[in-house]
């Protein structure tokens, strides 16, 4: 039961492949910025392709996975977007909009994030190091001069990565303090509290994340030809 009164049950939303991958991206992309910093390149590699491998099955398990990880279930067109924007900064906090999964604002965020991710692990795969010594493996494919581009490229959208993950530790602030909504945990354990009459979402079997998961790992080691 919460303040008003109402009566909510724990509902389960997220799976677990979907959490999972949301917190080895977390991980994974920390661990990028530190290589990168220190110039421990290997690893700097290492975790770029982990980093894709996990863009690759998000992007994959947006279209095959449960009912709260695919894109149709929670991207939304512009009017349904600005209606939800015009509730949430509303004034009503009896009827707060609370999809059971991603909001439309969240939506976006999300896209952005894979968009950005995926960009910057694939200029990664081109990009020269300026003595030509720790390049990406496709750098070889391109003239010294393109490969530099797509270096520099990558260091540019490494900041936007950094804007909209600020942003996003806004929203989740906002929702924590302005509409006492706490998202984080449920990311972690995937239950959120909802009416009864709510219900709860579908979920994939995990032989379909297991199969998926296989496939682009495999994938990717014969494409990047990757040495641990």
């Amino acid at each position: 039961m919460n303040a008003t009164g109402a009566t909510h049950e724990r509902v389960r939303v997220w799976d677990f492949p979907t959490r999972i991958v949301h917190w080895a991206i977390v991980i994974l992309f920390g661990i990028c910025w530190w290589t990168g910093e220190t110039e421990h390149m290997h690893w700097h590699r290492i975790a770029g392709y982990g980093v894709l491998g996990a863009i690759l099955f998000r992007l994959g398990w947006g279209l095959c996975g449960g009912e709260t990880a695919r894109f149709r279930s929670f991207v939304r067109g512009p009017a349904a977007t600005f209606q939800y924007v015009r509730k949430l900064l509303g004034h009503d906090r009896a009827d707060p909009p609370s999809p059971i999964g991603h909001n439309p604002l969240g939506a976006l965020s999300i896209l952005a994030m894979l968009g950005l991710l995926l960009t910057q692990t694939v200029l990664g795969l081109f990009a020269v190091d300026v003595d030509g010594v720790a390049s990406g493996p496709f750098a070889r494919w391109v003239s010294f001069a393109t490969g530099r581009r797509f270096a520099h490229w990558h260091a540019a959208n490494f900041h936007l990565l950094l804007a909209l993950i600020g942003m996003h530790l806004t929203a989740i602030a906002f929702y924590r303090f302005a509409r006492s909504e706490n998202l984080l945990p449920a990311m972690i354990h995937g239950f959120k509290w909802r009416t009864p009459s709510a219900g709860g979402p579908y979920f994939a079997p995990w032989w379909r994340a297991a199969l998926l998961a296989a496939g682009i790992a495999t994938c990717l080691a014969l494409l990047l030809n990757i040495r641990w």
